[in-house]
């Protein structure tokens, strides 16, 4: 017999209790992100019913085509590779751009965004090339970039590890990133108090990393087909 989504939700939960329970970090400070990227309107529905309110989408295309059909009063937040040529749609979309990882997109989201629009910088703290993101030592100047703008606030950053079947080899690049973090907020005087780290698989160790925004997909709504 197939498990449910209560079911599901529930463990997942509980996992994150018990990492922040082993971190001593109390249990609010880290955001569930449900990852509904390819996941009909219906199955949004479903979640939202039992209480989801954070989804995130990997695509400004599909995202422009779902969110009608889906509950009003959700948030929806942008979690995939952004192209400049997209941030208009965007800017209006999302509460939150996750991945913003160039001048251009930053400059692009400035001027489309009609409220303030907090943005998390992707860093690639792996050096894996296949993977999107700034360099490290680029993101100081992007900070300085977005604190001289109108609307667009840099809160904090995102990476996405290389996958492994063992999540405890995603340590290491979660501790990079919060240590990047701290060390921008030393050189640049800007407070960036969200990380967005970790996934399905390796939830618990971005945790006890410092991790403020958990992107949950398969483990939420089962693998895709």
């Amino acid at each position: 017999m197939s498990e449910t989504f209560q079911e599901r939700l529930l463990r997942v939960e509980e996992r994150i209790a018990s990492a922040c329970h082993r971190a001593g970090r109390p249990r609010e400070r880290v955001r569930l992100l449900a990852v509904s990227k390819t996941r009909p309107p219906e199955t949004i529905e479903e979640a939202a019913a039992h209480g989801l309110r954070l989804f995130g989408e990997n695509r400004v295309q599909e995202a422009q085509a779902k969110i009608p059909l889906c509950p009003s009063g959700l948030e929806w937040h942008l979690i995939g590779h952004l192209q400049s040529n997209k941030a208009a749609v965007a800017a209006r979309l999302f509460r939150m751009i996750h991945s913003v990882d160039s001048l251009k997109v930053l400059q692009a989201l400035d001027s489309h965004a009609d409220t303030v629009l907090p943005v998390l910088l992707q860093v690639n703290v792996s050096g894996e090339a296949s993977k999107s993101g700034l360099q490290p030592e680029d993101s100081a100047g992007l900070i300085e970039a977005a604190n001289a703008m109108q609307r667009v606030e840099v809160h904090g950053l995102m990476t996405i590890p290389p996958f492994t079947p063992d999540p405890e080899k995603a340590r290491v690049h979660f501790t990079a990133l919060r240590a990047l973090r701290d060390r921008l907020e030393q050189e640049t005087g800007t407070p960036l108090p969200e990380l967005s780290m970790g996934m399905s698989h390796d939830l618990e160790i971005a945790i006890e990393e410092g991790s403020t925004w958990v992107r949950i997909g398969t483990d939420l709504f089962g693998s895709r087909n």
